[in-house]
């Protein structure tokens, strides 16, 4: 699958809508792997760079947690409180 990308934005960003949006929708459910950095240049067609800053935003936004030699899990979300 490969998704169509707006040039005239940061595509770094585009990318990490994206995989946020499957997120928030189930596509990754909590504790399943996101996609890898190859996995991510092949999908989107970007350099592995853009797909690396994809995982680092994702990562500090609290959204992935990384274990190293495994890959990239979707974190476990807080409850939302009123």
């Amino acid at each position: 699958m490969t998704a169509e990308l707006d040039r005239t934005r940061p595509i770094w960003r585009q990318v990490a809508a994206t995989i946020t949006d499957r997120i928030a929708d189930g596509t990754y459910p909590v504790g399943s792997r996101v996609p890898s950095v190859v996995e991510l240049s092949t999908e989107f067609g970007v350099a592995a760079s853009t797909a690396q800053k994809v995982l680092a935003h994702l990562k500090t936004e609290g959204l992935i947690r990384a274990e190293v030699g495994l890959g990239s899990f979707v974190s476990e979300r807080p409850a939302k409180t009123d």
